[in-house]
């Protein structure tokens, strides 16, 4: 087989972006990649297949899971060959390729190394463990030699940067030898990783050809006005002991540690400790290793000798407290970075493992397995659901569709007596449907779908039999619930099996069924019911790519109904003794990263990311939490207002653009903050100031008075005002100068964000790194109403904004180990200097003559500032003190990379 068949077509016509991508197909081609990046519910499976089609080459796809793998078949052969069955020309085989051949990274590096793996379902690259697969010429070459032979010169993958190290090794080396043309597809860019992570991206798919984004999916019509909520909880009073206990063993052993007589014998004997003159080269390449070694010390009672001080570069310097932060720091450099006393060093580890706070050789002590598994899989979660569920029944009554996926089935809650009154422990497809079947939710019409567990309601017993019918399916099997006749279970055949997945959608698009309950498996990727309108995602486990593929179920249009608007539900269990929420809410605020959505005020802006919801940064009472929820409600029940926030804001844009956001550090409104010092300690010790000097003048004033008749000429009043200016001086001079300093100290940087931006793209232009014409860049920058302050660069390509945004972030980010620092200098009335450090991004720190270059530019954009290389000793000392006390420091809110459309 040479080609495709001939008579294969898409049976849909083709959406407008679609279309605008195919029809540009040709150009896109003519560096033998094509790179499209295109959310869920884009049809991007569907696009990437007629690429292939077209090109009309044998074939490699390659996807991230099995069940996406199978996703790509199944939608190949439904919307392409208009059957149900797989011909033999298709291959999930790496081993044996055929024309068409459909893997998994996991597989293809796998077969790579030798190795035969079992067809399951993996987990995505973050979050699986297969280190010992060791790739292997021999293998590969036999891998590769196969695919020769099928002549495969057409490789499409499928979100591929969500691969470890070894897998690129395999994929990179089969691109080498097959030299074919590229497809890339991805819904979620890695455009937050380093610079060289994103070269290795863009050198297997090539620069970005196409973005299709969510906004412009709204805008056509073809995504719904969506929503995404979160409904917070707290923990049991079972898993609240639980989670006290856990940390007071984190605590005892934290403790332990403090008092460990030998780990402080072994640090106080390291070379960097004894001679630090000796080993400034080490210190300076190992700067937190060595501040955690310090901090160890001096919280277990030793003097640190002012040598140290003379090290880091201040002798004033304040050795911070030993935390949680510090002693991870310690132990992991301890543990795993020295050859010392390999016996302790096991045992260490040993005792930080039967404690829990060590998962894949990362040291945490916030981060306890046991207590973070606890809250992810709250029973707390039940009670969470019960509630969204009864809010969306009353809300939309008879249209409600709703999704339920989690991620585990728990079929031992599933009983054969006349009554389950067994106690709900845990998560799962079975422990809900009982939660509202025993609660007597408002809709009774609630159903189970998983590969071995269907439940309908008895309600839809004629219309199974009806569509029984229409598939030709003669028998079927249904028994009434045990315990409840209300519902029935269906037992699978080996022909029902076929086609109960598309019965029970078509049950639940019609009504029949308003609660459809099931796994992320089996509903979660490549399972399409238009009708949802409402989604509870109560999965705990997989990747942030797992979840924005599960949200894409509920945001697709209805022919059947345009007014369709859909609410996405996360739950979230806080822990109780963490102000941040704990680690639950930081996973998932580390997912919305990945949706895109419409922000919860009056002047809606679409972003990604969780600060468009307005959250509080701290979670520390119950009422907190209930107000959150509340809010979420009533978000939540305006259906209309969401889809007119929608129009709104699309209106306000063009396209999603790619930034840096710099977060203003205050819960306050920014147009209520008056201060110079966002947490008000310059507005203090200005009131202070003014109030004190008008003290001081009454005062002055008053003993002026009292004593006019004492002053007979000039000279006298000359010399009682002298004497006044002098005291003054003496009282408030140094509150002025504290005061001004902390004004140097704490501007904004966002008034300097646009010069730094200017002085950056000449940089990056006069070294061929963007090399768009500068007539057609604009650095722009703008602040939201929460003083937020957004920067990108408009008219370069993808790849050069991206660049510029990573850049960016280098220099206003903590300084981490760059080459080179720029020290910019400031001056108040021309008396006080104030000094800070920024990073010369990587880019441009390589070589001294781009170092300078930058340098050059910072001088006409931005103002004075020096150039320090912080490789040799003088700039390693630099280097070391703005470290050491940016590590000092509290925590500052970090830039991020966000999109908003504009």
């Amino acid at each position: 087989m040479k080609q495709f068949p001939t008579d294969i077509k898409f049976k849909y016509p083709w959406r407008s972006y679609q279309q605008r991508v195919l029809q540009e197909l040709e150009s896109h081609l003519n560096d033998n990649h094509l790179h499209i990046i295109a959310p869920p519910g884009s049809g991007k499976t569907i696009l990437g297949i007629e690429v292939a089609l077209r090109l009309n080459k044998p074939t490699l796809i390659l996807a991230p899971t099995i069940a996406i793998r199978n996703q790509w078949i199944q939608r190949f052969c439904e919307l392409f060959l208009r059957t149900k069955s797989t011909p033999n020309w298709i291959s999930i085989n790496i081993k044996e390729p055929k024309f068409l051949t459909v893997s998994t990274y996991q597989g293809l590096h796998a077969a790579c190394s030798g190795k035969t793996i079992e067809n399951k379902d993996y987990k995505i690259a973050e979050e699986s463990s297969d280190d010992d697969l060791q790739f292997s010429n021999t293998a590969a070459k036999t891998i590769i030699e196969g695919l020769k032979k099928e002549k495969i010169s057409t490789i499409v993958v499928d979100e591929a940067h969500h691969l470890k190290n070894a897998w690129w090794k395999s994929l990179t080396e089969v691109k080498k030898n097959l030299e074919p043309t590229i497809v890339g597809l991805t819904a979620t860019p890695p455009y937050d990783v380093s610079y060289n992570e994103w070269q290795r991206y863009i050198e297997l798919n090539g620069p970005v050809d196409a973005e299709i984004s969510v906004p412009e999916l709204v805008l056509e019509n073809d995504l719904c006005p969506h929503q995404d909520y979160i409904m917070f909880s707290y923990p049991t009073p079972e898993e609240g002991s639980k989670i006290k206990e856990y940390n007071n063993n984190t605590q005892q052993l934290f403790t332990q540690i403090k008092a460990d007589t030998i780990l402080k014998s072994k640090l106080l004997a390291l070379r960097c400790y004894i001679q630090p003159l000796q080993e400034l080269e080490w210190i300076y390449s190992n700067i937190e290793n060595y501040a955690a070694i310090l901090i160890y010390l001096n919280a277990v009672g030793v003097e640190i000798s002012p040598l140290h001080l003379d090290v880091i570069g201040d002798k004033n310097f304040k050795i911070p407290e030993l935390n949680y932060e510090w002693i991870e720091t310690l132990l992991t450099f301890y543990i795993y970075h020295t050859d010392e006393d390999k016996e302790y060093r096991e045992l260490l580890l040993n005792k930080l493992k039967r404690n829990g706070v060590v998962n894949r050789k990362k040291i945490s002590f916030a981060q306890h397995q046991k207590r973070n598994k606890l809250l992810s899989s709250s029973i707390s979660k039940l009670e969470s659901i019960k509630e969204i569920v009864d809010f969306e029944s009353l809300s939309l009554g008879n249209d409600l569709r709703m999704v339920i996926l989690t991620d585990y089935i728990r079929k031992e809650l599933l009983v054969s007596t006349p009554k389950n009154t067994l106690p709900l422990t845990s998560i799962g497809v079975i422990p809900i449907f009982e939660k509202l079947r025993r609660t007597k939710n408002l809709s009774s019409k609630i159903g189970v779908l998983t590969g071995n567990i269907i439940i309908i309601p008895f309600t839809a017993l004629n219309q199974l039999d009806y569509y029984c019918k229409l598939y030709k399916i003669d028998t079927i099997a249904t028994t009434p619930l045990s315990y409840d006749p209300n519902f029935l279970v269906i037992k699978t055949s080996e022909r029902l099996k076929q086609n109960i997945v598309h019965i029970i959608t078509q049950l639940f698009q019609e009504g029949h069924i308003e609660i459809l309950i099931g796994t992320k498996s089996l509903l979660g990727e490549g399972w399409d019911a238009p009708a949802i309108n409402a989604l509870i995602l109560a999965s705990f486990v997989g990747s942030y790519v797992l979840s924005n593929q599960m949200r894409g179920r509920a945001i697709r249009t209805q022919k059947s109904n345009p007014l369709k608007t859909g609410n996405i539900w996360h739950l979230v269990c806080v822990d109780v003794l963490d102000n941040d929420g704990g680690v639950d809410y930081s996973l998932l605020k580390r997912r919305f990263k990945a949706f895109v959505g419409v922000s919860l005020d009056s002047n809606p802006r679409i972003e990604n990311g969780i600060d468009r919801l307005h959250l509080p940064t701290n979670f520390t009472t119950a009422k907190q939490i209930f107000d959150v929820n509340q809010k979420m409600f009533a978000c939540a029940h305006n259906r209309n207002q969401l889809e007119l926030s929608w129009k709104k804001a699309l209106e306000e844009g063009i396209t999603l653009i790619e930034e840096i956001k710099v977060p203003f550090p205050s819960q306050q409104n920014y147009k209520q903050v008056t201060s110079l010092y966002f947490n008000k300690t310059i507005a203090n010790l200005s009131a202070f100031l003014v109030s004190g000097i008008a003290t001081f003048g009454e005062t002055i004033l008053e003993i002026a008075l009292r004593n006019i008749n004492r002053i007979k000429t000039l000279e006298h009043l000359l010399s009682f005002v002298t004497v006044a200016g002098i005291a003054g001086i003496a009282i408030f001079g140094r509150l002025l100068y504290r005061t001004s300093r902390l004004y140097l100290k704490h501007r904004d940087i966002s008034k300097d964000i646009k010069s730094i931006g200017e002085a950056l793209l000449a940089s990056l232009i006069n070294n061929h790194v963007i090399k768009t014409p500068r007539e057609k860049l604009v650095v722009l920058t703008s602040q939201d109403e929460y003083g937020a302050v957004f920067c990108h660069l408009e008219g370069a390509s993808t790849f050069e904004k991206s660049v510029f945004i990573t850049s960016l972030s280098e220099i206003i980010d903590t300084i981490d180990n760059p080459r080179y620092i720029i020290i910019r200098k400031a001056t108040l009335f021309n008396l006080i200097d104030q000094k800070d450090f920024h990073a010369v991004p990587e880019l441009l720190g390589k070589q001294k003559s781009l170092a300078t270059n930058f340098e050059s530019n910072w001088k006409s954009y931005v103002g004075k500032c020096k150039l320090v290389f912080t490789r040799n000793i003088e700039g390693r000392k630099i280097l070391l003190k703005s470290r050491i006390h940016s590590l000092a420091a509290s925590f500052q809110d970090k830039s991020e990379r966000v999109n908003t459309w504009k």
